[in-house]
């Protein structure tokens, strides 16, 4: 996991590999306020965005995840909210298991997990051996605008 703001993207890029690079150069250099909800193609299904318009909710609410597939940059683009974080390790019991037919697994219950807060320009990069909790409300609900880039591993 790693976890960043998109303004200090110019010190950042160096210690980033080249295909998460490009996915946050696309967020830097893109106009996410412009763009309508839903998908946009960077590079087939090899790197592509999911613009998303929703209101957070509380915690208990959201549930745990983790892809095998993909690597996650979420950025928020306006808004704030809390993702939930812990690595994909120890015994945490998978609730639902679709891995194969849309790379994303649900887990009832997570062990040692912390709270990740972004506001606008905040972005985290989570692999598939992160388990991540996005959506999370801090404190009220409110509306959040972000992108989710997702990147094959």
């Amino acid at each position: 996991m790693y976890l960043s703001h998109i303004a200090t993207l110019d010190r950042d890029a160096a210690n980033l590999p080249e295909t998460i690079r490009r996915g946050l150069r696309f967020l830097a250099e893109t106009d996410i306020n412009a763009l309508p909800a839903g998908r946009v193609d960077i590079d087939g299904d090899r790197l592509y965005a999911l613009i998303q318009d929703y209101e957070t909710a509380p915690k208990a609410e959201k549930r745990p995840e983790s892809h095998a597939r993909y690597i996650d940059i979420q950025y928020v683009a306006s808004g704030r909210e809390v993702i939930g974080y812990a690595p994909l390790a120890g015994n945490n019991p998978v609730s639902e298991d679709l891995l194969e037919s849309r790379d994303v697994q649900f887990f009832s219950t997570v062990a040692d997990e912390s709270d990740l807060m972004l506001g606008t320009g905040a972005y985290a990069v989570f692999h598939p051996t992160d388990i991540h909790r996005p959506g999370c409300a801090l404190g009220a609900p409110a509306n959040v605008r972000k992108v989710v880039v997702k990147i094959l591993a």
